[in-house]
């Protein structure tokens, strides 16, 4: 009779955010495609001197071809213009323009986008994927958001967690937020911006339906703020597109397809991030060591997220203890005994580096025969 092996783990790394990784495989981050979408690279919240940022728009494109992400929009403030006495620019278009002429002979898409910079409520957001930004410079504070939807635009609350608008740090809806959803005029929120992180933001996109994002928010150079030679990223928003192109993109963020990439954290809905999580973690195969019943499988990892995983079975491990890594883009060697020979097995796994509402984390199962 054939005998089926079930083998439990955990991952751990939502707690121990190793960034040691970049040099060692690449700079350019990596993620699978999912089934029946590609998974877009993006980064929809950044700056340039056009508004309060530090670089030339040209430099945001070749950072972005750097990292090799798939889609950038420069998000400049329509009504802080710092900068404006130095470079004065009445079109509104100029930063997307210089990004557009740079980005032409590469793979890689900008989308025109613009931060609506008011006091709260209702504070700063994107709109993205927009037409004209020269249109959204009205001083109505619900007439901005309602002319960014008769572009098409999609529009997110950026740092609903930031100090200088919440002393507490703990993102919060006003009335005005709650008219602004029910009229469809605010579609997503930040869970993470720049450095920082916020349950309460994520709850906030669950209870109320609107799409999760995460952001660098740059100002000054990636390399520098999330140290980029040391091994750090810079926060993205992973899109689940069926094109890239802007129409692609204004799709899947309307109809919630993302997942947050934060400090080799993932963020997302279950929807979305399993299959994420299942086309980046596979066992590539699974075969016994010569006589013994010591089963040798082999996880691959083919996204540039670092996984730590935990054995939650009842089984031991040959050379490892219960807590282990598969590092980016690599393989990783685990030698499980068995007691008898088992003709398959299917690894539950509950993963802790994939967060799913605030304090909880999905669970998952991978099946596999095992070679004779």
């Amino acid at each position: 009779m054939k005998k089926i092996l079930v083998i439990g783990f955990v991952l751990i790394n939502s707690v121990v955010f190793s960034q040691s990784h970049s040099h060692a495989y690449g700079r350019k981050i990596v993620f699978p495609a999912i089934p029946g979408y590609q998974t877009l690279k993006c980064d929809l919240h950044q700056h340039t001197v056009f508004s309060d940022g530090s670089v030339w728009p040209d430099i945001r494109v070749m950072e972005a071809l750097q990292d090799g992400l798939d889609v950038i929009s420069l998000t400049e403030h329509l009504e802080y213009q710092p900068h404006k006495a130095d470079i004065p620019h009445p079109d509104r278009n100029r930063s997307y323009e210089i990004a557009l002429a740079e980005a032409k002979n590469h793979d890689l898409l900008v989308v025109k986008g613009s931060e609506i910079t008011r006091r709260m409520p209702p504070g700063h957001c994107n709109a993205v994927v927009i037409e004209d930004p020269n249109k959204l410079l009205i001083n109505d504070s619900i007439g901005v958001f309602r002319e960014a939807k008769r572009q098409n635009g999609f529009v997110f609350w950026n740092h609903p967690n930031w100090t200088s608008h919440r002393k507490d740090g703990i993102a919060t809806l006003t009335d005005m937020h709650r008219f602004l959803i029910k009229e469809n005029l605010l579609q997503g929120i930040e869970v993470v911006n720049d450095q920082t992180y916020s349950e309460e933001a994520l709850q906030i996109a669950l209870d109320n339906n609107l799409t999760i994002m995460g952001t660098s928010d740059i100002h000054r150079l990636i390399d520098w703020d999330f140290k980029v030679p040391e091994g750090g990223h810079r926060p993205l928003t992973l899109v689940f597109a069926k094109e890239k192109t802007p129409e692609g993109v204004r799709d899947a963020l309307m109809d919630r397809r993302t997942v947050v990439y934060y400090k080799d954290m993932l963020i997302g809905r279950d929807t979305y991030l399993l299959p994420l999580i299942q086309q980046s973690l596979v066992i590539k195969s699974a075969s016994y060591e010569g006589n013994t019943n010591i089963l040798r499988l082999v996880i691959e990892n083919k996204s540039s997220c670092k996984f730590t995983l935990q054995n939650n079975s009842a089984f031991t491990f040959h050379s490892d203890q219960d807590i282990f890594t598969v590092e980016p883009e690599s393989e990783k060697i685990l030698q499980v005994k068995t007691k008898d020979r088992v003709s398959a097995i299917e690894l539950g796994l509950t993963i802790l580096n994939a967060i799913n509402a605030p304090g909880k984390h999905p669970a998952i199962s991978f099946k596999t025969e095992i070679s004779q």
